[in-house]
């Protein structure tokens, strides 16, 4: 099948459209998907620059939303016409798939970031060549092919345009707080970076009970909407020192936890800095800086510790369902950072996002899509 697609042929180039590349036939446990949006996320950046690397030429994209087409004989759970979110793949049969923790599924890279699919074969080709993939999903596309484990079935009465970044950059954000740190109502927490991520884990912050949700960036706007969405405390990191601002709002005990999204050397250090004592930290950042560490006296002595965390722990299928109810309480007004663009203007809301003039670009693949359809 031919679809049109946003294609990096080349490290560090910029996104082109092509109209004949072929998308892979269907097998037993696919889901084929006709594209509504997209989110763009720094790690398909990381991608498109070679920060990170699959491999070149590439369809990129990962936070996709859209309508399932077709279904394979051997899947349950969806059929034509379903609304459907995309995120990670997961093998489900490794031992940490069945301890319920598919972030770490042992065979994350091979299905994820390998640039082929689950079985070796190419989710995509151009004139012959193959094309890499991204986490089995490639949503820079108007049709892919994904599995079932790919997918979460949502409520046709929401705004598809609106759910993508779900799949990964608001339930990583989010997740991380949820499933990782898991925060003590009545404790306190710092994000640092208020990008999409940043902001779901403060909101998510909130919603555990945190009394002091304190957001640190170095772009008032950003910082005025940390506000509105739910910091208790804004600091801008260019005006003051994060680490001394942050010990003066907890009455110089520093936080019980910290969330890094900037994966910036300076911000990851001073994020262990405003820990408390049995204070954590989690970096989540997709970065090539390292951290300079005295194990001793900046964890050892404080029993601080700091945590990696991948995806924000997450199952899809349990959390963005979960991140929807919260929504719709008003508990976790995500659109709020968002941003439309058309899918052919791909390359400046990239450029927008890189820059921060926009937290999160959403690319409108259907212009023919109404919600509620």
């Amino acid at each position: 099948m031919r679809i049109k697609a946003a294609v990096v042929n080349k490290k560090d180039g910029k996104f082109e459209m092509k109209n004949d590349v072929e998308l892979a036939d269907m097998q037993a446990d696919d889901l084929q998907v006709h594209m509504v949006a997209s989110g763009i996320c720094h790690s398909d950046e990381a991608l498109r620059k070679g920060t990170a690397e699959i491999g070149y030429p590439i369809v990129l994209g990962h936070e996709g939303s859209g309508i399932v087409e077709k279904v394979g004989p051997e899947v349950k759970d969806f059929k034509p016409g379903d609304h459907v979110v995309l995120s990670f793949y997961g093998c489900g049969n490794c031992i940490n798939c069945l301890k319920g923790i598919p972030t770490q599924c042992l065979n994350y890279a091979a299905n994820n970031l390998s640039g082929v699919r689950p079985d070796g074969s190419a989710h995509f080709t151009e004139n012959g060549h193959d094309v890499a993939d991204m986490f089995d999903q490639s949503s820079f596309t108007t049709t892919t092919v994904v599995r079932e484990r790919n997918a979460v079935k949502v409520s046709k009465d929401l705004d598809l345009r609106q759910l993508g970044p779900l799949g990964c950059g608001y339930v990583t954000g989010s997740g991380t707080v949820f499933n990782t740190l898991k925060p003590e109502p009545g404790s306190t927490i710092a994000v640092f970076g208020t990008g999409a991520v940043g902001l779901a884990a403060m909101m998510a912050g909130r919603i555990s009970g945190c009394t002091k949700v304190i957001a640190i960036d170095i772009v008032p706007s950003r910082l005025k909407l940390a506000k509105e969405l739910g910091a208790t405390d804004a600091i801008n990191s260019k005006d003051e020192d994060a680490v001394e601002a942050i010990k003066k709002l907890t009455d110089g005990h520093g936080v019980d936890y910290a969330v890094d999204t900037t994966g910036v050397k300076k911000v990851m250090e001073d994020s262990i800095q405003a820990l408390a004592q049995g204070g954590t930290t989690a970096t989540i950042a997709v970065t090539d800086q390292h951290i300079d560490l005295d194990t001793w006296n900046d964890l050892c002595t404080s029993d601080r510790k700091i945590v990696g965390v991948n995806m924000g722990d997450s199952i899809p299928q349990v959390d963005i369902p979960r991140l929807i109810r919260f929504y719709k309480l008003g508990m976790f007004d995500f659109d709020k950072t968002e941003k439309f663009y058309k899918f052919d203007d791909i390359n400046q809301a990239n450029t927008d996002s890189v820059s921060g003039k926009t937290i999160k670009p959403v690319l409108v693949i259907d212009d023919d899509y109404k919600p509620g359809d």
